[in-house]
């Protein structure tokens, strides 16, 4: 990324704030989005009068949707099918969005020629609900090659993962990460990312020649359900990030054979602070005043 320029939007006095107090989530479908619970609690407790709701929007119709916002639209959490168009409408991006190619938050911007820059929240989101659980990402297979595999990835690695694998039906796909992303590093880890790819049904041999330490499911529902994995390998913690319903489908595979399965509850609250962060400081690695406080209340917001 070229020279950064400062985020504008942060939490401002009096009128100015009053007059940017608008956010949603956007997506499709939108109906069941836990988002605008928890970023409710947040701001209760941060003090501040801003409405945060949803709206159904499909990809193509997303740059209408933001042109015809007015200012009092502070900024948007966006969900599928929108993150690679909201990349692409961004005017500025930052370090993670402009790498993975995602954006799943815009912050609007003081320009009209630069009105939205965009960023992803759901690397450093899955990464700390990561390491929350406790869990070793040394080994990681993540299943899937969507867009939230790229994050899963991205997140491996900043956990200091050596190596990852992608297990996925789509064989272009896979390569196309390999080659986007295997043998990198992140910007502040101390050595190189080895990343390969096995296409379904192929994944038995994965246990015996990488003896991998997690398995992050990138997976919808239904695909989940039908994967075809050998029974071993619910052995390996899953951290799945789908959460509703919960258990999932490959949650409870895995409990029924006796492992343990983590709701990505944790990746959507985690990567809600970021984004709260966005919305009230106009940067992501910028804490809240009391963050502990806040980062409760938003898990509290949706129990598991």
């Amino acid at each position: 990324m070229a020279d950064r320029p400062s985020f504008q939007g942060g939490v401002a006095d009096g009128a100015a704030e009053a007059a940017t107090s608008h956010l949603a989530v956007l997506g499709s479908p939108i109906a069941h989005s836990k988002s605008p619970a928890i970023h409710a609690a947040a701001y209760r407790e941060l003090g501040l009068a801003w409405s945060y709701g949803r709206e159904e929007l499909r990809a193509e119709e997303l740059e209408g949707f933001l042109a015809a916002r007015a200012r009092g639209w502070r900024g948007f959490s966006l969900t599928m099918p929108l993150k690679e168009e909201a990349h692409r409408l961004a005017s500025i991006l930052d370090p993670v969005a402009e790498e993975s190619g995602v954006v799943n938050t815009l912050l609007r911007l003081d320009s009209e020629a630069q009105p939205w820059a965009g960023f992803n929240t759901d690397v450093g989101g899955l990464a700390a609900a990561i390491r929350r659980e406790g869990l070793d990402a040394a080994r990681t297979v993540v299943l899937g090659s969507g867009a939230t595999a790229v994050s899963a990835i991205l997140a491996a690695r900043s956990l200091g993962a050596q190596h990852v694998e992608v297990v996925a039906r789509n064989v272009p796909v896979i390569s196309d990460l390999v080659a986007r992303f295997g043998d990198t590093r992140d910007g502040g880890g101390t050595g190189s990312l080895h990343l390969s790819g096995t296409p379904l049904p192929h994944v038995g041999p994965l246990l015996e020649h990488l003896a991998p330490t997690l398995v992050v499911s990138t997976l919808p529902g239904p695909a989940a359900r039908e994967v075809a994995l050998p029974e071993a390998f619910a052995q390996i913690p899953l951290f799945d990030v789908a959460y509703d319903p919960w258990p999932s489908p490959l949650a409870e595979r895995w409990r029924a054979a006796g492992g343990e399965a983590h709701s990505g509850i944790g990746m959507l609250v985690e990567q809600a602070l970021l984004q709260v962060r966005i919305f009230a400081n106009g940067d992501p690695g910028f804490p809240l005043e009391g963050e502990e406080r806040v980062l409760a209340a938003m898990y509290a917001a949706v129990p598991q």
